[in-house]
């Protein structure tokens, strides 16, 4: 495929993520993927409520060293966000939210290997195992069966060590995420999603 072709082949997947859902969406070097072993170690260390309850997320994950691979032979790596008031944070639109960028993230993935980059990978914000299947008492994969949610559900980004706010910054966006309770119902947070593009 040549250049421009491929240029417009990443357009289209960029128009994809904003049509879906996502309120920003750009493409960038894979260069800019800063990858931490001491973010991956923070779902186990203080702990996070859903590790290892599901196959997306620590210690059923590849890690950071896989990712770093990943990196290496990517072409290009998509990152989307959607933008939401702070207020979702400590409401229950939360999940709804991170499901949907969940559900964004799959289909630009299975586009993009549908079509020029046949090796890509996506990867969320949140849990799959809380987002998609909390009414179950376990996981399927991490049983030896199939996933439950296979065109939707995609592995943590914390589980690999992904520097979240350093992916924001390297496409020009706003790093701020205002988590903490308290803030002023006006201000904005975000939650992240990305796509490695590999042949």
């Amino acid at each position: 495929m040549s250049n421009l072709s491929n240029t417009s082949y990443k357009q289209r997947l960029i128009e994809l993520a904003l049509r879906r859902g996502a309120t920003r969406a750009n493409i960038c070097s894979p260069r800019d993927l800063v990858i931490e072993d001491a973010l991956a170690a923070y779902c186990s260390l203080p702990g996070c409520p859903h590790y290892g309850l599901g196959a997306g997320c620590p210690p059923h994950v590849e890690g950071p060293d896989l990712l770093r691979h990943w990196r290496d032979e990517a072409e290009a790596l998509l990152v989307l966000r959607i933008d939401v008031p702070s207020f979702i944070f400590q409401s229950e639109q939360k999940d709804e939210v991170m499901k949907l960028l969940q559900e964004i993230v799959a289909e630009v993935e299975i586009d993009a290997i549908a079509g020029t980059y046949g090796r890509s990978r996506g990867f969320a914000g949140g849990s799959c195992k809380h987002l998609f299947c909390r009414q179950h008492a376990r996981c399927l994969r991490l049983d030896g069966g199939l996933c439950r949610n296979p065109l939707a559900a995609r592995p943590s980004m914390s589980g690999f060590g992904v520097d979240v706010a350093r992916l924001m910054e390297a496409v020009g966006w706003d790093s701020r995420n205002l988590l903490s309770p308290g803030e002023p119902d006006d201000m904005s947070g975000w939650f992240a999603g990305m796509v490695l593009l590999r042949r």
